[in-house]
């Protein structure tokens, strides 16, 4: 019972297996805020695990203020309480919407869920906004008929106690949302903190009623409405700006500088960029020689597509095409024509992409990783008729979100196998199955 607890608050394993390797260069790196990226299982749990840490922390925070508040009547004090009552609430539609990340796209969805956490975002913006109005109703009627407060010991206690709730909730929102990329959690992380310096303000209220200015208390409460108001503008500014598929300039210039890197490439003609949940995706036109062979521009495209996986841990796909024609040099994911669906990995060890792809060298096996353990190692052993054949993946020179294959898989890309993960002493075998496309069959 108690691992099952433990299980809950994000102890586990799962909880653990990152913390070696979690690939957050920081904002001192590229200039922007990089992180790890997929909706998977991995991901969503990291962010589930932070929404119900916050949640507990605030409900904890508000219902100490509550008892303080009947105590004493003060409606500053009411004020942020109903606000961090608000603010554990919208820990619901963050949890829905990284449970319905996990989901794989399907036909009708074919980018998947990914979209449902900007819809949370405008979801809390809206619960922030009522209890705005709640507070400012509560403090003007407080001003308009003048209450005796009493208990102001107690009161100043609650804000104090109000500060530090969300200035954990607020650091612990903040690098979580960040290592995941999810606009929704970070501008929850700032609003929290915020909140925080507002709960000093009842401290400030409490001290002007005990040195006679009963009006004190419902003007700090309309103050608090005010500050509640401007995260409002704040946090819905930045959710609707990934709504628009709007992205940070930062990350335009970071596709910019990662093809400087590339030999071949004469210039970057268009980029396009997106965000869909907390993956990102790109869309980018280049120049080269006109006496480039297709088999140089593919290497082209391959070279441009490690720099940007490597500049941009949050990029999940890339479409690299050439200036002037409507089709792509090379997919994001530079499938095999007849290459079978990908397999996703979800485990302790490592979350990422399985597939076969189309490389210069020719197809490989290939590992993407969005996150992993320390000296992770990976093999492929594949169940034929003659005999398992065995593929181990080594790292990607200047890559290290990959593991591919030396040669390629043997035909029929269509087998059964398992996928062995290792690190430090630690092994999981996961088994796994592919199936080439109708028509493709041998």
């Amino acid at each position: 019972m108690m691992d099952g607890i433990r299980g809950w608050f994000g102890f586990g394993p799962a909880a653990q297996g990152f913390g070696g390797h979690g690939h957050d260069h920081g904002e001192g790196g590229h200039g922007h805020t990089h992180g790890v990226v997929d909706p998977t299982i991995a991901t969503t749990t990291r962010g589930i695990w932070a929404i119900k840490w916050s949640f507990v922390l605030l409900a904890l925070t508000a219902v100490l203020q509550l008892v303080i508040v009947f105590l004493s009547g003060s409606v500053a004090l009411l004020a942020d309480t109903i606000h961090n009552v608000g603010d554990a609430v919208t820990a619901i539609p963050l949890w829905i919407a990284f449970m319905l990340a996990r989901r794989k796209p399907s036909k009708t969805f074919t980018y998947g869920l990914g979209r449902v956490e900007d819809l949370a975002g405008i979801i809390i913006v809206l619960i922030i906004l009522f209890s705005a109005i709640v507070a400012g109703y509560e403090a003007i009627d407080r001003l308009i008929h003048p209450q005796a407060i009493s208990f102001l010991g107690g009161v100043a206690a609650a804000g104090l106690v109000g500060f530090l709730g969300n200035e954990a909730v607020a650091v612990f929102r903040i690098r979580v949302g960040r290592e995941i990329n999810s606009a929704a959690l970070i501008a929850d992380g700032y609003h929290a903190r915020t909140d925080g310096f507002t709960s000093l303000a009842v401290v400030l209220g409490a001290a002007g009623v005990w040195l006679g200015f009963p009006l004190a208390d419902p003007i700090i409460g309309l103050l608090i409405t005010v500050a509640i108001l401007a995260i409002v503008w704040q946090s819905s500014k930045a959710v609707l700006t990934r709504m628009l598929d709007g992205v940070e300039p930062g990350i335009v210039e970071e596709i910019h500088h990662a093809a400087e890197h590339v030999r071949g490439i004469q210039r970057v003609a268009q980029v396009r960029a997106r965000w869909i949940g907390h993956r990102l995706h790109a869309d980018i036109a280049i120049k080269v020689a006109e006496t480039a062979s297709a088999k140089d521009v593919v290497g082209i495209a391959e070279a441009l597509r490690g720099e940007l996986f490597d500049h941009l841990p949050a990029l999940s796909e890339a479409n690299i095409r050439l200036e002037g024609e409507g089709g792509s040099v090379a997919g994001g994911s530079a499938h095999a024509d007849h290459a079978p669906e990908p397999f996703k990995v979800v485990s302790d060890l490592a979350t990422g992409t399985l597939e076969i792809v189309d490389t210069p060298a020719g197809e490989r096996l290939r590992l993407t990783i969005d996150s992993h353990a320390d000296d992770l190692g990976a093999t492929v052993i594949i169940d034929r008729s003659e005999g398992p054949e065995t593929l181990s993946l080594g790292p990607v020179a200047g890559n290290h979100h990959r593991r591919e294959s030396s040669v390629a898989p043997a035909e029929p890309h269509e087998f059964e196998a398992r996928l062995i993960l290792t690190s430090k002493g630690k092994q999981q075998v996961l088994p796994f199955k592919m199936v080439e496309p109708e028509g493709h069959q041998h």
